[in-house]
């Protein structure tokens, strides 16, 4: 048997699998929060105690770069090494992937269900395809055919440097300089990003805060699901949290098919991450289309581009799982 997690700097993701049942079907998981916990070696061995079965290797989808088998998660403190973590675990194997590369890594296995199409497309058979994953930050990864599988290569082209593409995006890039030096798609099109547009819109005076929704931020730990709930509220939201959501989704789309070209996605691009799934009202109107395809002479070839949201939450865990599972 084979432990897979999916490791983020908010939640992490633990199951167990075998090679029987294949990465589809963990024959036990659990989620922990990763905050809580020192390292990823204590969160392990709390949950094998729990569950009191036993592994012998482990594969990780890790949410930051992956460098000769070390991995700093990139908004947690924890630093990975897979040779530690066999030994310290008493494993036979350790792998550890990018977390976006574990996304990827499950696109093919994915069942129609699993999906939802947000541009339709005409997908070229064995075409490459990009996967764009907005979530605590924003990941991104590719999958390009090997002439027998799929093959996913990590990116880190979420930390790119933000390109506006209208008045109002350059004024939030100057916003946003006062405060970093570097301005990523990260800080804006992500979990992270999504308080610093809100804050760019009301020091702004585009629109004013209610008093009510103030006090609501001012009580919570995070207030990035207090804006994008109040977004998708018809019957509540203020104008601020809509127009944040707006602007949100906009860049979204840019970024999405921006990646589309610089990998030529003809196989499809793929929204993972935890935002998306949660932001579907939104995502289905038009601003997000209309982002995406505003590339100017290569409208025509991004319209050809299908671009789908991944419904299950598991997709990480799943290509982790796969990843271990044949290497």
């Amino acid at each position: 048997m084979i432990l897979a997690g999916d490791i983020g700097a908010t939640k992490t993701h633990l199951a167990i699998f075998s090679t029987d049942r294949g990465p589809l079907s963990p024959i036990t998981e659990a989620s922990f929060p990763s905050s809580q916990f020192a390292d990823l070696e204590q969160m392990v061995s709390e949950f094998l105690a729990q569950v009191k079965l036993t592994v012998d290797r482990a594969s990780f989808g890790v949410a930051g770069p992956v460098v000769d088998g070390k991995a700093q998660i990139t908004n947690l403190a924890w630093s990975l090494s897979e040779d530690h973590l066999a030994e310290s675990l008493n494993l036979v194997s350790v792998k550890l992937i990018n977390d976006l590369v574990a996304t990827a890594s499950a696109v093919p296995l994915l069942r129609p269900d699993d999906l939802l199409i947000l541009n339709k497309g005409q997908a070229i058979p064995k075409g490459t395809i990009g996967v764009l994953a907005p979530g605590t930050g924003l990941g991104q990864a590719f999958l390009v055919w090997d002439g027998k599988a799929y093959q996913a290569y990590p990116s880190e082209g979420g930390h790119t440097d933000f390109g506006p593409t209208s008045n109002l995006e350059i004024q939030l890039l100057q916003y946003l300089w006062r405060t970093y030096d570097h301005v990523s798609y990260e800080r804006i099109c992500s979990g992270i990003g999504i308080p610093n547009i809100y804050s760019f819109l009301k020091d702004s005076s585009i629109a004013e805060e209610p008093e009510w929704f103030r006090e609501q931020l001012a009580a919570a730990d995070d207030p990035t699901p207090i804006i994008v709930n109040n977004a998708l509220d018809p019957q509540r939201a203020c104008a601020l949290s809509s127009k944040t959501l707006q602007l949100f989704v906009s860049i979204l789309g840019a970024e999405a098919s921006n990646l589309a070209l610089k990998v030529l996605a003809t196989g499809g691009i793929y929204l993972g991450g935890g935002i998306p799934p949660r932001i579907l009202p939104a995502l289905k109107q038009d601003q997000f289309l209309k982002s995406f395809l505003r590339k100017g002479r290569f409208e025509s070839l991004l319209q050809k581009v299908p671009v789908q949201v991944i419904l299950n939450p598991n997709a990480a865990i799943i290509g982790a799982a796969y990843y271990g599972l044949i290497s």
